[in-house]
């Protein structure tokens, strides 16, 4: 069974950074592409950046030269660095893991990033 935790969320002042990590277990992770997507109360969950198997990156247009997404295959792991954080940024970050050409995609439980002064 492939699990994902995220993990790195926390409390941070507005232009403060973050790095949030998603582990992947239970599959070969190399194969799958993983996202991030966030969720603040009210609002619909929204894309905040991706990478593929073969280290293609997306991101969000708000999210764009303020978050890098990498991948580190050897540790099973996804990243994601947050930088110069806002406000608005405030959500709960979900990771998400596709299978590279096939159907099947699992979720994390969620992490919660507050951004308060």
């Amino acid at each position: 069974q492939v699990q994902l935790v995220e993990s790195g969320g926390g409390l941070v002042h507005p232009g403060g950074s973050l790095r949030l990590s998603c582990v992947v277990t239970g599959s070969t992770f190399s194969r799958y592409a993983v996202y991030w997507y966030r969720q603040a109360p009210g609002k619909e969950r929204e894309l905040v950046a991706s990478v593929t198997p073969i280290n293609t990156t997306n991101y969000g247009d708000s999210m764009k030269g303020r978050f890098t997404i990498s991948r580190d295959n050897a540790k099973n792991t996804v990243y994601l660095q947050m930088n110069g954080l806002k406000s608005e940024d405030t959500a709960v970050y979900f990771c998400n893991a596709r299978l590279w050409g096939g159907i099947q995609q699992y979720w994390g439980q969620g992490t919660q990033v507050t951004v308060s002064s």
